[in-house]
């Protein structure tokens, strides 16, 4: 299994100029993209919002065709809005690459399972709503060498990433904040996309 924080930083490493919409584990201050972004203007943190990354995701990638859009999803998130993967194939945007953080739990509610975990058969559900390219890590030597071939694929991408659980047990009060908030990132994406 791939620690959480090495997934991120291995698909900021490779953004070059992406957006990242990030969601629940993959936007948690202690071990998602806060932590480790190069360019935060290009994030669009969607805290509070669980499930509709990939919906936003896919907005963006239908706004912006020149641009790759990347969705860190979670298993928990997507299968709230399972009718996503068959909209976004539908859709069929080129640039759009899901990655699916797959950890079995609600880590960021105090690791309750979700349901159907070690069960649900996540790549088959991409391949069969229609995705153009399905790929599947369970270990960081991998997903390392592999990140090449994912991001030159043509989209919509699906990526299944096999993660520890990292199980967040704070207080929301209590946890640690970004630097930047949700709505500050929806303000500041015009400008720093050149769009009037």
């Amino acid at each position: 299994m791939i620690k959480n924080e090495d997934a991120v930083k291995i698909i900021d490493s490779k953004r070059n100029g992406s957006l990242i919409v990030p969601t629940m584990n993959a936007n948690n201050v202690s071990f998602g993209l806060p932590t480790v972004t190069s360019a935060q203007d290009f994030d669009l943190p969607l805290s509070g919002a669980m499930s509709k990354a990939s919906s936003l995701g896919l907005g963006l990638a239908l706004a912006q065709p020149d641009r790759k859009v990347f969705v860190l999803d979670g298993d928990g998130s997507l299968l709230m809005n399972l009718g996503a993967l068959v909209t976004l194939a539908n859709k069929a945007p080129k640039n759009l690459y899901h990655f699916l953080f797959n950890n079995g739990v609600y880590a960021v509610t105090g690791g309750q399972p979700i349901p159907g975990a070690g069960q649900s058969d996540w790549e088959g559900m991409a391949k069969a709503a229609g995705y153009a390219a399905v790929f599947s890590f369970e270990d960081l030597e991998d997903l390392t060498t592999g990140i090449d071939q994912v991001l030159a694929a043509e989209g919509p991408v699906f990526i299944h990433l096999a993660v520890e659980p990292q199980v967040e047990n704070t207080p929301v009060q209590y946890r640690p904040r970004p630097s930047r908030s949700v709505q500050q990132a929806f303000r500041e994406l015009p400008l720093t996309l050149g769009v009037k």
